[in-house]
């Protein structure tokens, strides 16, 4: 990390960068209204492996039938898979949402609970998918890290990690709380139209100045 490495400032150049894309698929979906715990976390199952462009349309094809537990419950497998089609693992993602909502309706009175450890012992929900959930839906301080913000942060040199699950864990000692739910509403759309993969935009990059270009190899 650069010494003159400010995280506030780069994040405030950042929120202005990005204002002309479209914003994360879950922020996007909070906004139009789908914010409850338990559509927030479908919306993340249906986004693993899946672009903005298809989650967001495939969630709102979903909410249009069914947006609580006990609506999902009325559908077969084969009906929920049917409105998932168009994302990765419809059949798998859907006997994993069913799960879900039957343990909802069971074991929680059809009101899942905005916990993390409660959201992570449902079969199919990582630590990603419960962090974000629990950032958008309700505020709380909490950090999901997907290939963006992975590599984002080590390109910066804020971290030096192999897998998004150590990024995880360094960021929460090297972020302020106050920033964890910016670090993927910012950093999904800059990772995603700026800071990209094999060529990432350096020469226009707002931040270039803090980042230490680490792996980049063509601009």
């Amino acid at each position: 990390m650069k010494p003159n490495f400010d995280l506030s400032l780069v994040l405030n150049r950042i929120e202005d960068a990005i204002r002309p894309y479209p914003k994360a698929a879950m922020f996007d979906l909070f906004e139009r209204g789908y914010n409850a715990v338990f559509e927030q976390l479908i919306a993340c199952i249906i986004s693993i492996r899946t672009l903005d462009e298809t989650t967001i349309p495939v969630s709102l094809r979903l909410f249009a039938v069914a947006r609580t537990p006990d609506q999902l419950l009325k559908l077969d497998p084969a009906e929920l898979a049917t409105l998932l089609n168009g994302t990765q693992y419809p059949e798998q993602k859907a006997y994993t949402m069913l799960g879900i909502a039957r343990r909802v309706v069971d074991e929680f009175n059809g009101q899942i609970p905005a916990d993390f450890e409660t959201l992570i012992s449902f079969k199919g929900v990582g630590p990603k998918c419960a962090n974000l959930t629990l950032g958008v839906a309700t505020g709380q301080a909490a950090i999901s890290v997907d290939i963006h913000v992975h590599r984002v942060t080590n390109r910066w040199g804020l971290v030096r990690t192999r897998q998004p699950e150590e990024t995880l864990k360094a960021l929460e000692e090297k972020v302020p709380v106050d920033q964890w739910i910016d670090i993927n509403r910012l950093l999904m759309p800059f990772g995603k139209h700026i800071c990209t993969g094999p060529n990432p935009h350096c020469p226009t990059c707002p931040v270039l100045e803090w980042c230490e270009q680490v792996g980049v190899r063509k601009q």
